[in-house]
């Protein structure tokens, strides 16, 4: 016991090596801009799902609306004006943002889960394998993606259900070719021949080796494919493809404000344009930090 106690009380070396962990959060705190855009999709993503409860506003009813004056500019009782059909602007951007921030976040899950596994099979195994799954993204590629959702969602509907499955089924062509680079440069690497001489399975490769050693640019395509799910669902909102009324996304909301806005009503589009651009740079930022903090070449040895 008394052995015990004098380890413990031994003190740190200086020299004491600084866990990656530590050292991840030290590289993505030095970034600055990083930290900024983490703050502002904290406080906007608890707005956008709080609020609304908090200070509920009619979001959804429009005999209601049609009771509220329509355009109504900026105002004690409605901070950012009224929308065309009499809906609190303010209230609107929290209640669109609630459907917007979550299917793009479960949309781009789906991109990088679908688009890492394809891309790591293909780069790993190689051969016929790799030939036959990347001349399939090539055919994928050469298809214009904002025509194959429109088409899709024409034939089969605009669910809320089916918008999540069909961004992210189809948003991880170019993401699979970025893991697949990362497949084809590990496996030919000193430490992935040496496990392969030792009888390591192919799996077991990717598992312990590929896949720790891509986790910077998986962790990088992962926030950018969030932010192009969040810009796709937008792009269809304002053709006027996005989620059924009476839910809304800010793409929606874009496309009625931008019939109002050469009548004078701009508090129906800049401020929710604001909202909506911070997002997607936010986003790109946290992911640039992301890509510093898990990219082993910065990390202390």
């Amino acid at each position: 016991m008394s052995d015990l106690v004098e380890a413990m009380s031994v003190p740190v070396s200086d020299d004491a090596p600084v866990p990656m962990w530590r050292q991840r959060l030290r590289i993505f705190a030095g970034n600055k801009l990083a930290l900024v855009s983490c703050v502002y999709i904290v406080i906007l993503a608890v707005a956008c799902f709080l609020i609304p409860h908090l200070h509920p506003t009619n979001q959804t009813n429009q005999a209601i609306a049609f009771n509220t004056p329509q355009n109504e500019p900026p105002s004690a009782q409605h901070w950012l004006g009224t929308d065309s059909n009499g809906f609190d602007e303010l209230g609107r951007i929290f209640f669109a943002g609630e459907y917007s921030l979550t299917l793009g976040f479960l949309a781009g899950v789906i991109t990088i889960v679908v688009g890492t596994l394809y891309g790591m099979v293909a780069g790993f195994f190689g051969g016929i394998v790799d030939t036959v799954l990347m001349r399939l993204i090539d055919a994928f590629l050469s298809i214009p993606y904002l025509f194959l959702l429109l088409t899709l969602i024409t034939i089969f509907g605009r669910s809320t259900v089916f918008l999540i499955s069909i961004i992210g089924l189809t948003g991880w062509w170019g993401n699979a070719r970025i893991i697949r680079g990362d497949a084809l440069l590990i496996r030919n690497l000193d430490y992935a021949n040496a496990a392969v001489s030792m009888g390591a399975g192919k799996w077991h490769i990717i598992r312990r080796h590929v896949f720790p050693n891509s986790i910077s640019n998986i962790v990088t395509v992962a926030t950018f494919s969030v932010a192009d799910a969040i810009l796709f669902l937008s792009a269809l909102g304002f053709l006027g493809l996005g989620i059924q009324t009476p839910n809304t996304d800010w793409g929606t909301m874009l496309q009625t404000g931008a019939e109002q806005i050469q009548n004078g009503y701009w508090w129906e589009v800049y401020p929710l344009a604001i909202v909506f651009v911070l997002v997607v740079v936010a986003i790109n930022y946290i992911g640039d930090a992301l890509r510093d903090a898990f990219e082993v070449r910065l990390l202390e040895r």
